[in-house]
């Protein structure tokens, strides 16, 4: 029976040690953590710039509810646009340094609209193998043929573009990897899209409000502009709130209006949460000092087990992957972390990669040199586990 089937499938899930859990905080987001009744040091949001328990937003949120209720009431193209939503797109394409921007309820809904929408049957989308769902999702949905290159393989992607068929081309890349925490190379990558007529698709969830000036994002930090790009960012990490957008130029943006499933058959977001994340952006702009009290962090802890037996991915952003390998070894080391009041996730397939489950570090600039060093000592009397 179908209900038997599933369960036969739940056992074999926890055989494989690859069950997830819920863990219900009970405080706001920060480094500090009241949950299942007892305080916990947190290294697991993407709250990067320690922006989600700001008075500031708070106040800001409070504040738009009372102009413009709960709730926008309908989707964005019957009666549920309002003049929030414009003043956010126009301050999120000016800040990324684009024509205009569309505004989304969720990153995931952002990213399958944007790859969903561009390209279609005939169409050939290229994209890294560890891009985040969302993107793969939306190239699926696209049904054009999508082709998957080995994680920054510049020469794998060059022979796929220059062999397709296909007239139009998308190049699909996160511009941080979500669990490794490295970089695309976006400057080739732009590269190859014009010499290839290609549009690049860029996803900079874990870039924007992190990297360059201002906090502006991957392309910022790069130094880049152009038509071809697509840029996609969500509001829910280092911006403190939740949403997405995208952004590019302006018949991009105008085709996403007229045909983006995840944009026409949804209710909008609330107007009172826009007008908060104009306030989230005015915070980004000004926290540089948080942003390099957030670097000093990472040269922290990476110094700190620069010397042990922890391998860390190469990364140099606030997303520090300490591999374990094997599922159960990964929530062993998580749980007995956990036991000392510390909560660090243990990541396992089919997010990450057979044998390469890790305990995913967050960094936020809210952490403080002490609380980096609580976890590198408790790491270092776990040195010699198996």
């Amino acid at each position: 029976m179908f209900l038997d089937d599933l369960r036969a499938d739940l056992d074999e899930i926890d055989r494989l040690g690859l069950v997830r859990q819920r863990r219900s905080q009970q405080s706001p987001c920060g480094p500090h953590v009241l949950r299942d009744g007892r305080r916990y040091l947190s290294f697991c949001s993407n709250d990067y710039l320690g922006l989600a328990a700001a008075p500031e937003l708070g106040e800001a949120l409070a504040e738009g509810a009372r102009r413009w209720g709960a709730g926008a009431g309908a989707s964005h193209l019957v009666s549920g646009h309002y003049t929030a939503h414009d003043d956010l797109e126009q301050a999120l394409a000016e800040f990324c340094g684009c024509q205009r921007a569309i505004s989304f309820s969720t990153g995931y809904m952002a990213n399958l609209a944007a790859v969903g929408t561009l390209a279609a049957r005939g169409d050939a989308i290229f994209a890294d193998r560890l891009n985040h769902a969302s993107l793969v999702d939306g190239a699926l949905l696209s049904r054009a043929r999508l082709s998957r290159y080995p994680h920054r393989d510049l020469d794998h992607l060059a022979h796929l573009l220059a062999t397709t068929p296909a007239r139009r081309r998308l190049i699909v890349s996160d511009t941080v990897f979500s669990m490794d925490g490295d970089l695309a190379p976006v400057p080739q990558l732009l590269e190859l899209a014009d010499r290839h007529d290609a549009l690049l698709v860029l996803d900079d969830a874990h870039g924007l409000g992190v990297l360059g000036p201002q906090g502006r994002g991957t392309l910022a930090h790069f130094e880049l502009a152009s038509p071809r790009i697509v840029l996609i960012g969500t509001l829910g990490k280092a911006a403190g709130l939740a949403g997405a957008f995208v952004a590019g130029n302006l018949s991009v943006i105008e085709w996403l209006v007229q045909k983006a499933r995840s944009y026409i058959f949804t209710t909008a977001a609330p107007p009172a949460l826009a007008h908060a994340l104009l306030t989230a952006l005015r915070l980004i702009r000004g926290a540089d000092p948080q942003r390099a009290a957030l670097q000093a962090l990472v040269a922290r802890l990476r110094r700190g087990l620069g010397a042990s037996r922890w391998q860390l991915a190469d990364s140099a952003t606030p997303i520090q992957p300490l591999i374990v390998g094997g599922n159960h070894a990964a929530l062993s080391l998580s749980r007995s972390l956990d036991e000392a009041g510390v909560w660090v996730p243990a990541i396992r397939p089919p997010t990450v990669p057979e044998g390469s489950a890790r305990l995913r570090i967050s960094l936020s600039a809210a952490h403080t040199g002490g609380d980096v060093d609580r976890l590198l000592a408790l790491l270092s009397t776990l040195e010699a586990a198996p």
